[in-house]
């Protein structure tokens, strides 16, 4: 199933698929947009299994607890000069919703290789505490070194979670990251068990009801 919003990117913000509520799965599905192409408003227990993602901008948000996972995340070629994967909107410190990116790819797509006008983020942070997880997965060499940006002037870096844990790629290199309070470089495999489809998604409890392929904890 594909599901497109083809506006354009010079559209501005134009959802092509938007997920509000508990035990959500999409399977592959291929999610075409540019920016804010897929909104995880609200809920838990959200996942996603051998999609396509698309976008520009922001092009991965909400608030949900979601898990996309064995998943290609190719980037476009934005209107403007840099592009964002995620951007969270956790707004309580103490709800258990991020975006956790596992076993994935993400990559330019053909438009966007090679320009060098064009700067990559893997996320900022939309709201106080937003929380994004990225873990075992193919960075490409596009990202620039810092790996994150500040949503505005207003960005809490110390209040936001950002976590990398065991990704390969060029982009994947973690020696040029930000500095925030905030931003974390895992290496201890426990440190990451609580992101994983078993546990932040209770995906045992529910998926295997669906006939959905999932990994329940690390690859």
């Amino acid at each position: 199933m594909s599901i497109i919003n083809n506006a354009g990117s010079n559209a501005g913000q134009a959802v092509a698929l938007s997920t509000n509520g508990n035990f959500i799965a999409c399977y592959r599905c291929s999610i075409e947009g540019y920016q804010d192409t897929l909104y995880t408003r609200h809920g838990k227990n959200q996942f996603f299994s051998y999609c396509s993602i698309y976008g520009t901008v922001d092009f991965i948000f909400g608030d949900a607890a979601v898990v996309i996972q064995n998943s290609y995340i190719g980037v476009r070629l934005p209107s403007g000069g840099e592009t964002v994967v995620t951007a969270d909107g956790r707004t309580d410190g103490k709800s258990n919703t991020a975006i956790v990116i596992h076993n994935c790819s993400i990559s330019p797509t053909p438009e966007l290789q090679g320009n060098s006008n064009v700067k990559s983020y893997l996320g900022r942070p939309w709201k106080q505490f937003s929380r994004t997880v990225i873990m075992q997965s193919y960075i490409d060499a596009f990202i620039d070194p810092e790996g994150w940006l500040k949503f505005d002037s207003m960005s809490d870096l110390a209040a936001l979670y950002y976590a990398e844990y065991g990704n390969s790629g060029k982009g994947s290199f973690t020696g040029g990251r930000v500095n925030w309070p905030g931003y974390h470089i895992l290496n201890n495999p426990d440190e990451v068990k609580s992101f994983t489809v078993e546990n932040f998604i209770r995906g045992r409890d529910w998926l295997p009801k669906l006939g959905i392929p999932f990994i329940p904890g690390l690859a």
